[in-house]
């Protein structure tokens, strides 16, 4: 066991350290997981206008976005299976995705600026979402777009379906995604969350 390990259980069994302590030793932990690259995925919880986001990483970039209904423990559930095993919750590693959803929340940012890893999207569901992640800031598009311009004219609805599979939603803008005859069509976060970020963006004004 290793001295920061040592120090949580200690903080733990001690009704005498405070919890600021239990997390300091919990940050040593981390840094020195990380600095031994025992950690593949980083994850954090950012509070945001639409909720708690989970948001998580790997050396490649972000991987993860994720808010409700979907429950945390299966988010991260999942990015064990999926991804690797090796996590650990490390809000220093993703401050920068932080700062970023920060500012364009709070309108200061139109575009994010950060390192993507697409491993949890493959194939057509792969293409589609990196042609969402083309549409500008306050413009919208449709099914049947994306699935033209993901190479299959006649895909709206896989479209659809890669889009509501969306691992790294916001940041990858399928709410700018829309029904072709003008429908707000559907969104894996609720369509009020879809409302309202297009309507942070200009994209809608009703």
């Amino acid at each position: 066991m290793t001295h920061e390990e040592m120090d949580i259980e200690s903080a733990l069994r001690s009704r005498a350290i405070s919890g600021d302590e239990v997390a300091a030793a919990a940050r040593r932990l981390a840094r020195r997981a990380e600095a031994e690259g025992l950690v593949d995925v980083a994850y954090s919880d950012v509070d945001t206008p639409v909720g708690n986001l989970v948001v998580a990483s790997t050396r490649r970039g972000l991987v993860r976005v994720s808010f409700g209904p979907e429950p945390r423990d299966r988010v991260l559930e999942e990015l064990a299976e999926d991804v690797s095993p090796r996590m650990i919750e490390s809000p220093g590693r993703l401050d920068d995705v932080r700062r970023q959803l920060d500012d364009y929340f709070e309108g200061r940012r139109n575009e994010f600026d950060l390192t993507l890893d697409w491993q949890l999207s493959r194939g057509f569901s792969r293409r589609v979402l990196e042609q969402t992640y083309r549409i500008p800031f306050g413009e919208v598009s449709t099914y049947r777009e994306m699935a033209a311009a993901a190479g299959s004219p006649r895909g709206a609805r896989a479209a659809g379906n890669a889009l509501g599979g969306n691992p790294i939603p916001i940041v990858v803008p399928c709410h700018r995604v829309l029904h072709s005859g003008g429908g707000i069509g559907g969104y894996g976060g609720g369509l009020d969350r879809k409302r309202f970020l297009l309507r942070l963006e200009g994209a809608m004004k009703s």
